[in-house]
Parts: structure tokens; sequence; C-alpha cells
């Protein structure tokens, strides 16, 4: 997590009706929903793949990743590009609700709360609720990783 004194920015999104947090900085652009093309071999959490100028990007699903009932992507969703350890990714977004700015004291981590939330980094506390922080770097699992490397080599 972020120093305590130091103000940062979020983007908030929700998925299921819950609100998740990415950080301004990894985050590249905001899309309209866009025709996801199916990448075979991918992990269970990849949906697909779109062109974004050019490259070929993976389009993650936070439903999938976290067992929530799948639910086919619609026309009004948003994808959110944004930048995680190896590549950038896009995931999918019922909405996108802004950006906001809080100090590294309204987050807190995951490990202070509860073990076993691999893919959350913290909880932002807003005045609207708590907002679940995703770390996109943690997104893919080794295995999952590996079997995207694959997948995108052999489209």
């Amino acid at each position: 997590m972020q120093n305590a004194d130091s103000r940062i920015r979020w983007v908030l999104m929700t998925v299921d009706g819950q609100s998740y947090a990415l950080p301004l900085a990894v985050v590249d652009r905001i899309l309209r929903m866009v025709e996801v093309t199916p990448l075979p071999g991918a992990p269970d959490v990849v949906e697909g793949v779109i062109n974004v100028q050019g490259e070929v990007v993976p389009v993650v699903s936070i439903r999938r990743r976290f067992g929530l009932t799948h639910r086919p992507v619609e026309i009004s969703d948003s994808l959110v590009v944004a930048h995680a350890r190896k590549r950038r990714i896009a995931v999918i977004a019922e909405s996108v609700l802004g950006v906001v700015e809080r100090f590294g004291s309204d987050a807190v981590s995951t490990s202070e709360i509860t073990r076993g939330t691999q893919y959350i980094e913290g909880v932002l506390k807003t005045s609207d609720g708590l907002v679940l922080i995703q770390d996109l770097d943690k997104f893919f699992s080794l295995e999952e990783e590996s079997s995207l490397e694959q997948a995108m080599e052999n489209s």
C-alpha cells in the first residue's frame, strides 16, 4: 500500500454491484465495449482479445476471477485498459464511476483484514462505502500466465 500521507488517484468501477478500484497510474484508457474475439487455450478468466491501436490485448473478467455468476458482456459495459505486470489487459466493468483522490491512509491492506485474498490488494474507504482495490499484477496465477502466453502466441 502507499504512504499514508500521500494522495492517490483511483479509477472506480463496478462489477456485479461491487465497487472496485485501480490506481489511475496503471490505467491507460477506458473504452466502450467492442466485440471480443475468443482466444482458444486461454485461462477461464480471459473472455478473449481485442485490438487496441494494433496491439492484441486480453480481455479479463473480474466476475470469473471471483467465481461470480457469469453473464455475457453487454454493449453498455466498459473496458478499462490497464498495465499489469507483463502486459496490457482490458478489464470488463459494468460501469466506470470516475476518478477519486484519497489519502493512502484511506486504503487498508487486505493482509490487515484477512488471509486468502490474493487478487485484492486492499480496501479503500470512501464516503459511499468500501471499494475493493484490484491487484492486476496478481490477476493471473503462474499457470494462467503461461497458458495465456501460449494462447497469444498461437493466435
